[in-house]
């Protein structure tokens, strides 16, 4: 009998894991045509049984570059369990028949730069709009508010990814160099700066879902960014508006960029040529 692995699910949010793999052709050649067949039978059920655990969701993608054939994005809370899948989706279509090129562990994450009720109402309501609590509209506005951020919290801890066919990931961290160290910086230049940054990705609400986790002590940089969108075109866009902003200009570094198509499994097999 087989003794309890202790879970490791943290206090809030999600594990997350990139994955990404290029197939060896060669050792799948070796395979019979009803050996082939069993694998990717062998790899769509576990794909269902991954989709079937609970809060637990897989993205699978074809890879656009030979940076990799095929990459899959699981989230789940347990890390014991995203350790368990990971070593069978690399297993699933046989032994060396799929290699690692790329990997990323991080974590759902709210933001520490997250606007509170109390700074929406000192900078907002009174601030912008004049209002005073006497005011139906304040007590309305501060509602709105405190809905809108409970809903925006929920995404970022606990997201359902849509199934939006452009997928692109890159890992990156905040610059630690003279005068441009992030951390030197104190709470509300940060969060002012912030603000700026997020600004700009606001305009492509509807066009871009971004889902920033963090990765600090548990991989090489401290965020991974997973941007979702119908158009590489808005992917392109909205990282080189990003770069003027100043929180990029200036203390950000970036890892690899890669971008994967979302498909059904079968299209998937017929894209990657098995």
């Amino acid at each position: 009998m087989s003794t309890p692995v202790t879970p490791l699910i943290p206090r809030e949010g999600w594990h997350v894991l990139h994955l990404y793999y290029q197939i060896e052709h060669s050792q799948w050649n070796c395979l019979t045509q009803d050996e082939q067949r069993a694998a990717k039978t062998n790899l769509t059920e576990l794909v269902q049984e991954i989709r079937s655990t609970v809060d637990t969701h897989l993205l699978t993608f074809a890879v656009a570059t030979p940076k990799a054939d095929i990459g899959f994005m699981l989230l789940t809370p347990d890390l014991q369990v995203a350790n368990a899948f990971e070593k069978r989706l690399t297993l699933s279509l046989g032994a060396d028949v799929l290699s690692p090129s790329y990997s990323y562990l991080s974590q759902t994450e709210s933001s520490e730069y997250t606007t509170t009720s109390a700074q929406y109402i000192e900078d907002t309501l009174k601030g912008e709009k004049g209002l005073t609590e006497e005011m139906p509209e304040f007590a309305a506005g501060l509602k709105e508010f405190e809905d809108r951020m409970a809903h925006y919290l929920q995404h970022r801890l606990y997201p359902v990814l849509p199934d939006w066919p452009v997928v692109c990931f890159y890992p990156m961290s905040k610059r630690r160099s003279g005068n441009d160290n992030w951390y030197s910086l104190d709470y509300d230049a940060r969060r002012q700066l912030m603000a700026g940054h997020a600004r700009v990705g606001r305009t492509y609400s509807g066009r871009i879902l971004q889902l920033i986790t963090g990765s600090t002590g548990l991989d090489e940089y401290e965020w991974g960014v997973t941007l979702l969108a119908k158009d590489t075109i808005d992917i392109k866009s909205i990282v080189y508006e990003m770069r003027f902003d100043e929180v990029s200009a200036r203390y950000a570094e970036f890892g690899d960029f890669y971008i994967g198509m979302q498909l059904p499994l079968d299209e998937l097999f017929r894209r990657v040529c098995l």
